[in-house]
């Protein structure tokens, strides 16, 4: 899983092992309006001072994008009340401007769900001997490390009612799970601790918000979720997983492309189908992020068309409005007085059976190809970079930077766009969104 940090998923450096949450949802901000790109900055920066504030300073490393959707799912289910925002000081990562921060308990279950799956993380790191933890006193320090956030998290888990015992069984049974793996293994079996993970902290975001009744429908959304960033990844992985020789679950079970696209597509459309089961208070922010931004990460992991912001081309796949209906009016965007609408919400053949831009093939480099991945940094090379990318604002304000682990290309959270937006093919078709 090529030891990414920045999108906090508990795994080993080369591998997809332990892939339990988090790290797809990467919103491109000229999308967002400003009052929701204001409500998910305040989410990300909530979860960041969360680690801070209970966990001490280090532990915002482990502050990640996909792991304040449990902020923005407890929140979408409760009643806005001021005692939800305060006012955060001023801040490296956003040019040393204040600015509106989620707190509360959403934010502290974010934080310490990332607080475990980061420790199981380092832990693998240190089992697999990477870079500099193959020296004895390194990975003894990044073991108390580890062990520090594993009670820690456990600690803040306990508090709010969540046992994170569940996420440190994903991660065990991910290992036995894949060293069993094989050509004809299904690839659910490969994916489900992953599931099981994202299900639960899913699920108690209803239990936090008074809820219950949504517990079932957010359960069944946050295991389609954690299928898709198992899935995902391993699509991004395929071909630098191949040339390093690490384990891939697509190479390992022998699934195509093609198969891969057709179990991401029915992830998307389950998301969307329980989350009509549930009731929110204001899901804005929520439907953005789960509707629209979900379904433009597989379309950027398979090489489709997905933004010319971003450089990956300027028509959505399909053309026009990306989820086939009229969006907007009491009927919602998918025909019924829910947001998340009834039937299929792709319409007909949802990607015309097409498993990526290339027909399935690898770009190849040479004339017209791309040149090989950059190789992922180690643990503590990460830490580093990640430190430079803080205290030069790269993290924020840059319009494209380096990510400190993966070393794929980023968006900076805050930059201001100048692409024209108004006209954009690829901003949101959708009226009110």
């Amino acid at each position: 899983m090529n030891g990414r940090m920045d999108t906090m998923r508990a795994a080993h450096s080369n591998d997809t092992r332990g892939n339990v949450v988090f790290g797809i949802v990467r919103p491109c901000s000229h999308r967002l309006t400003d009052g929701l790109k204001t409500e998910w900055m305040a989410h990300l920066c909530g979860l960041c001072l969360a680690l801070r504030s209970d966990h001490g300073q280090f532990a915002r490393i482990v502050t990640n994008y996909d792991g304040l959707i449990v902020s923005v799912l407890t929140e979408a289910q409760t009643e806005r009340t001021p005692v939800q925002r305060r006012t955060a000081g001023p801040c490296p990562l956003r040019a040393m401007r204040t600015a509106p921060v989620a707190r509360g308990e959403g934010a502290r279950l974010a934080a310490a769900v990332s607080l475990v799956l980061a420790s199981a993380k380092v832990r693998d790191h240190v089992a697999d001997r990477d870079g500099v933890l193959a020296r004895r006193p390194v990975a003894a320090a990044a073991r108390r490390i580890a062990t520090g956030w594993d009670r820690a998290g456990a600690r803040a888990g306990a508090a709010l009612g969540f046992d994170t015992a569940v996420l440190v069984d994903a991660v065990d049974r991910q290992t036995g799970i894949e060293s069993l793996a094989g050509p004809g293994t299904p690839l659910l079996v490969v994916t489900e601790p992953t599931e099981t993970a994202t299900a639960a902290a899913f699920a108690h975001t209803a239990v936090l918000a008074g809820r219950p009744g949504n517990a079932v429908p957010l359960a069944e959304a946050g295991r389609l979720f954690g299928r898709l960033a198992h899935l995902l990844d391993a699509v991004e992985d395929r071909e630098a997983d191949a040339a390093s020789g690490a384990w891939n679950p697509l190479t390992a079970t022998g699934t195509s492309l093609a198969e891969a696209r057709r179990l991401a597509d029915d992830a998307l459309h389950g998301i969307r189908l329980a989350l009509r089961d549930a009731e929110f208070v204001d899901d804005r922010l929520l439907h953005v992020l789960l509707a629209h931004e979900l379904r433009r990460s597989v379309d950027r992991a398979f090489g489709e068309a997905a933004c010319s912001h971003q450089g990956y081309g300027g028509q959505p796949p399909h053309g026009g409005n990306p989820y086939g209906g009229a969006h907007g009016g009491a009927a919602g965007p998918y025909g019924s007085a829910n947001p998340y609408g009834g039937g299929n919400p792709y319409g007909g053949t949802p990607y015309g059976g097409g498993s990526g831009g290339n027909g399935g093939e690898p770009p190849r480099f040479g004339f017209g190809g791309e040149p090989p991945k950059p190789k992922p940094r180690g643990f503590w090379a990460g830490c580093a970079a990640f430190v430079g990318l803080c205290c030069t604002c790269r993290l924020c304000c840059a319009e494209e930077y380096e990510g400190p682990w993966s070393r794929k290309k980023r968006e900076g959270c805050c930059h201001k766009c100048d692409c024209g937006c108004d006209g954009c093919d690829c901003c949101c078709p959708c009226d009110g969104c």
